[in-house]
């Protein structure tokens, strides 16, 4: 799939987005990808009203982003099982966040949101993450937040 719409006019669907998020996450080293264990990652338009109501957040074009559960740095051999961990990536504000921006690739996005949220699933915070790849002083690609 190109970074443009299709012949036919028609935006990236999930299935488009979905294709490239694990094109993304096959481009990472083997090493970081084992490392994710067992996280399952989705594309949806948009997060559900009642993830927005828990963070805080309006207006649903502002999260393109989230990672559910326990961080693999807060985990216990001793506690019981954890629901499974949940990458999620938003299609519409990914979309809309590309065309607003012009100046990424819709595959160096859907990147840039999957790894973000990777490094949540490993217990980092926004800024360590930001500090990683070193963008502290440029604008954020995506908002993204920890459930």
């Amino acid at each position: 799939m190109s970074d443009a719409p299709d012949a036919s006019g028609l935006a990236p669907s999930l299935d488009d987005l979905a294709a490239l998020a694990e094109a993304a996450f096959a481009a990472l080293p083997d090493d970081f990808r084992k490392m994710t264990g067992d996280v399952i990652f989705r594309v949806d338009d948009f997060a559900a009203k009642e993830v927005l109501d828990e963070l805080g957040i309006e207006d649903a074009f502002e999260l393109t982003g989230l990672y559910q559960g326990v961080d693999i740095g807060r985990r216990t051999l001793f506690d019981p099982s954890p629901q499974p961990s949940m990458i999620f990536l938003y299609r519409r504000p990914i979309l809309d966040e590309w065309v607003d921006r012009g100046d990424v690739t819709l595959a160096e996005l859907v990147s840039h949101v999957l790894v973000h949220e990777i490094g949540h699933h490993f217990g980092l915070s926004d800024d360590d993450i930001d500090a990683i790849e070193g963008i502290e002083a440029q604008p954020p690609l995506g908002a993204s937040a920890v459930g």
